[in-house]
Order: structure tokens, then C-alpha cells, then sequence
């Protein structure tokens, strides 16, 4: 970039966020995946009700290191099991680490669309559809009356296939009411309590009372947990197969959202949802216009038609 004075420099921008999904977070923090990918906690320790220490920069890069001294990087396989050792998961050039002022723990933000309406998808409905019955809180959701701005489920919940970000919002909403009086006292309070936080950490503004009331809210979930292992709630994809501790990377991640938001401000600034319209928009339609056959050109050629009719379209009609 030029200067007043004419003088050109080089200029690098600070690595703010990277906003992806969990497994994505993983690969790019440099660990395992059965390891946090912001925190030091490991995949047993995800249902701490703590806050573990932050995974630093330095940290990985310093494991790194010491790995590098005893095992060749280009020696595949033996770095692989040298790496898993220290919960890493092989790549010894990660692309953060000469970019200044860049650590994983703090630019891999709370992303809400994956880890807030995705999470409530594949474990809160999947407790309160195990504990209430499919069939019952089926019945529920069926006779609650239409309401404008509210999406009725005419046919439940429990054998949804293909759920968008939007039905999983519509869901949140109703879920609380859904269940009432149909599960234990302390389930439907660890429930709540994460609704509340989930709606909480969206706030447009966010300062330090309003942290106090997520760590507040947080804390009354893992207050209440158990309940949820004692209903029989989580279970795994057989049938009876029922799971008694808490290994979930998206629950372990809710700790780190209260400082994330204090270093890099309020989280709903860090939502997938543009990139993922966008994609619809831009790939998903235009792939119905090809017959899925050399699909990356396809769908070019058709965006560059698309552009062109647009400048068409928008150009001022001559009067005759």
C-alpha cells in the first residue's frame, strides 16, 4: 500500500476469525479429534463445568518443536505417531504459525449456526425426543395452533430428514413449551438453561452483566446434567445403546464463549449464515441448471450467463 509521501509498504492484515464448523476447527488448531481445539481439555474432559487452559499458539508450536527433534517430519508414519502422543494430529507447518499476533484459541470463534442451532439438532431435541417419545412429542408439536411467524411442524420432529438451520431455529423456539410437565423438573432446567444461554450469547450488545448471566445460566446446566444421563436421554445409534458420560466437542466449546466474546466482541458477528445462503444461491441452484457432469465448469459458465442477462437487464431502455 502507498503512504501520504508516496513511499509503498507491505502490508498484512491480522487474522481476526476463522469461522468454521467443529472438525474444521480441529484441523486447522493442529490437534487431534478427540481434543480441543481452543482449550488444553481432552475429549474426556468436555464435560467439565470449567473453563480448562487456553490451547496457545506457543504451545502447539512448542510441541511441534520437540517433535521435529526426534522424528523426521517427511517420515510419515512415524511422525503421525509421534504427533498423536501430544494430541496433535501430524501437520507440522500450520498455516497460523508465522502470522503474527495469530492464535487458534482466539480466532477460532463461536460459530452459531454449527455449534449453537446444529448442536441443539444433534443432542438437546435428540434428549427430549428420547425422554418424552417420538410419537408423544410428536402429538405435541402437531396440535399446537398456526401462528404467523412461528413454523408449525404438522408432522413432529422425530423423523425429520435433511433439517436446515431455519427449522432447527423454529424448533429452539418451541421446544421449552413442547416439553413441559412431559420430563423430570432437572431435565427440563438443564434444557432451559441451555436455550437461555444459546439466545443470550446472540445478544447484538454484550457486556460484563450480561457474561456474569451466561456463566450463570452455563453453570446451572452442569448443575442439573445428570438428569439427562439418568432419563436415558443420550443414547448412541443402536438401539438401547445408551451413553453415560459427556464427549462432546460442541458442549466443551461453550465455555471458551464468554472469552472469546471478551477478546474479539459480540459472537453473532461470526455466523456462517451469509456464506452458507450464498452457497445455495450461487452453487446449489445453479447445479440444477447442469446435468452434474464436469460440475465445477458447468456451473462457471452458467453464473457467467447469469451475469451477462443481468447487465442486460439493468441497462436503460432506449425510448422509441
Amino acid at each position: 500500500m502507498t503512504n501520504p509521501l508516496g513511499w509503498q509498504h507491505f502490508c498484512f492484515t491480522l487474522l481476526a476469525a476463522y469461522i468454521v464448523d467443529t472438525p474444521e476447527s480441529t484441523l486447522i488448531a493442529g490437534v487431534s479429534s478427540k481434543t480441543s481445539s481452543v482449550t488444553m481439555a481432552m475429549y474426556k474432559q468436555f464435560g467439565d463445568s470449567f473453563w480448562h487452559e487456553p490451547r496457545t499458539a506457543l504451545t502447539t508450536l512448542a510441541q511441534l518443536h520437540a517433535i521435529k527433534g526426534t522424528v523426521n517430519p517427511w517420515e510419515l508414519d512415524a511422525y503421525l505417531k509421534a504427533a498423536l502422543k501430544c494430541c496433535l494430529n501430524g501437520v507440522h507447518r500450520p498455516f497460523w504459525a508465522d502470522w503474527t499476533l495469530s492464535d487458534p484459541s482466539v480466532f477460532l470463534t463461536p460459530e452459531l449456526l454449527h455449534y449453537w442451532y446444529k448442536g441443539f439438532w444433534d443432542h438437546d431435541a435428540k434428549w427430549c425426543i428420547n425422554t418424552v417419545g417420538a410419537a408423544e412429542i410428536d402429538f405435541h408439536f402437531s396440535i399446537l395452533h398456526s401462528h404467523t411467524g412461528l413454523w408449525h411442524f404438522h408432522e413432529g420432529i422425530s423423523s425429520l430428514k435433511q433439517v436446515t438451520g431455519q427449522e432447527h431455529r423454529e424448533m429452539q423456539q418451541q421446544i421449552i413449551g413442547i416439553i413441559a410437565d412431559a420430563v423430570p423438573l432437572k431435565f427440563f432446567i438443564a434444557v432451559r438453561a441451555l436455550m437461555d444461554f444459546c439466545y443470550l450469547s446472540q445478544s447484538m450488545e454484550i457486556d460484563d452483566e450480561m457474561c456474569l448471566k451466561m456463566e450463570a445460566v452455563l453453570s446451572e446446566f452442569h448443575l442439573h446434567k445428570n438428569a439427562i444421563i439418568a432419563a436415558s436421554a443420550r443414547r448412541g445409534k443402536g438401539k438401547n445403546s445408551r451413553i453415560n458420560n459427556w464427549h462432546i466437542p460442541k458442549l466443551e466449546f461453550l465455555q471458551s464463549t464468554v472469552p472469546n466474546i471478551q477478546a474479539n466482541g459480540v459472537a453473532i458477528q461470526w455466523s456462517t449464515d451469509g456464506t452458507k445462503r450464498a452457497h445455495i444461491e450461487v452453487i446449489k441452484n445453479s447445479s440444477n441448471f447442469s446435468n452434474n457432469q464436469n460440475y465445477e465448469s458447468q456451473i462457471c459458465c452458467h453464473l457467467d450467463c447469469d451475469i451477462h442477462c443481468s447487465y442486460f437487464w439493468n441497462q436503460p431502455q432506449k425510448q422509441w
